[in-house]
């Protein structure tokens, strides 16, 4: 499974270091990437999956703000100052924005913890969202290829049956062309035991969920 990895952006060494030293008791612990305020800008969206912004330096808060909104991505905010905190508010209503006061990390740690959680989820969603689309498109090309059978067994036979009646006349057809014949009779031959498989197939996977289902109703009659 996809390793979570959080965003730690901040122009103070020490801060990442704390929540960093914080999340290490957790359960699940993700890949980090520490950045600056000055470096972030240009970072790809898809190599992070939540951003944590603390301290920066004076001007850098609303680039680095503008970068994680295009992102699309999670993002708590540690604020120190209530003018910034309104600011971001009415600028970035997508942030989450926690102050600085005791029990900060923790606060802050279980947050993203939960977040990551989501992402994880959403994830998963995702992608079995993209294995149900496979599927169905590949049910729907087996059915059609099982509604078909019977004018493809038709057309195959008919193409067998004139072959075999050209090869019954050996002196009608010249080295070359009965060469040609008894590849298309056996090619011929091929195709309807592939067609025969898809009926077998189509039998025993009839034969399969209805098992399944008596097991069902069974489990069920008996709990």
């Amino acid at each position: 499974m996809h390793q979570p990895t959080a965003l730690i952006i901040s122009d103070d060494p020490e801060f990442p270091r704390a929540v960093m030293g914080r999340w290490q008791s957790e359960r699940s612990i993700p890949a980090f990437i520490l950045m600056g305020g000055d470096l972030c800008l240009g970072i790809d969206a898809d190599s992070f999956d939540i951003a944590v912004v603390g301290a920066l330096y004076p001007g850098a808060l609303p680039g680095v703000l503008a970068m994680l909104e295009a992102a699309k991505k999670p993002v708590f905010l540690l604020c120190e100052e209530s003018h910034s905190v309104q600011e971001v508010r009415e600028t970035q209503p997508r942030v989450s924005i926690l102050r600085r006061r005791d029990g900060w990390i923790d606060t802050l740690v279980l947050i993203c913890v939960e977040a990551v959680k989501t992402c994880q989820a959403v994830a998963r969603a995702e992608q079995a969202e993209r294995t149900n689309r496979s599927l169905e498109c590949q049910a729907a090309l087996g059915r059609y290829m099982l509604d078909m059978r019977h004018t493809m067994n038709n057309t195959l036979t008919s193409i067998l049956g004139n072959s075999e009646l050209l090869l019954l006349e050996p002196m009608q057809l010249a080295g070359t062309m009965r060469s040609q014949v008894e590849t298309i009779r056996n090619m011929a031959v091929r195709m309807n035991e592939i067609l025969q498989r898809f009926s077998s197939l189509e039998k025993e996977m009839s034969v399969a969920a209805r098992n399944a289902e008596t097991k069902v109703q069974t489990a069920s009659a008996g709990s």
